[in-house]
């Protein structure tokens, strides 16, 4: 299975080490920021949104709160995104929620919070079911990329 992720300079050395921890179990794309030189979030977590409805595939993004790139990969019409800090949530917007792009804040969580997220994000299936109704309420909204 592949997985994209991306980042901003804030959570540079975070993606680098999940990068590492997942390219173990899963084939990554790296969307950068591949520096921890100054750059924009909106920019990576576009790259990464396009990615992920492109390829069909879920999606990870960091930044140093991690709000910052839900609310940028929220605009694009297709994409679920959740920001995530304990590995419930991370179930529960996968069972729930279908998310395909997770964010989280590497200024907020640590590398290993970060792997139990990741790895309960990725053990979760959604549910389907009264879920899929009111995932179709709001399957039109927004913009597309």
């Amino acid at each position: 299975m592949k997985v994209v992720l991306g980042c901003d300079h804030a959570a540079f050395e975070g993606k680098e080490e999940l990068k590492k921890y997942l390219t173990e179990k899963y084939e990554v794309i790296d969307e950068g920021t591949l520096s921890a030189d100054r750059c924009d979030y909106p920019d990576y977590a576009t790259k990464v949104v396009k990615t992920v409805l492109e390829q069909k595939i879920p999606g990870i993004l960091l930044c140093g709160s991690g709000i910052g790139v839900s609310i940028v990969a929220n605009r694009y019409k297709g994409i679920r995104a959740a920001l995530i800090r304990t590995p419930e949530e991370a179930r529960l917007s996968r069972q729930h929620n279908d998310a395909n792009v997770l964010c989280v804040g590497a200024r907020i969580n640590s590398a290993e919070e970060i792997r139990a997220i990741v790895d309960a994000w990725f053990e979760a299936e959604f549910e389907g079911g009264r879920h899929s109704d009111r995932l179709g309420k709001f399957a039109d909204l927004g913009e597309v990329v």
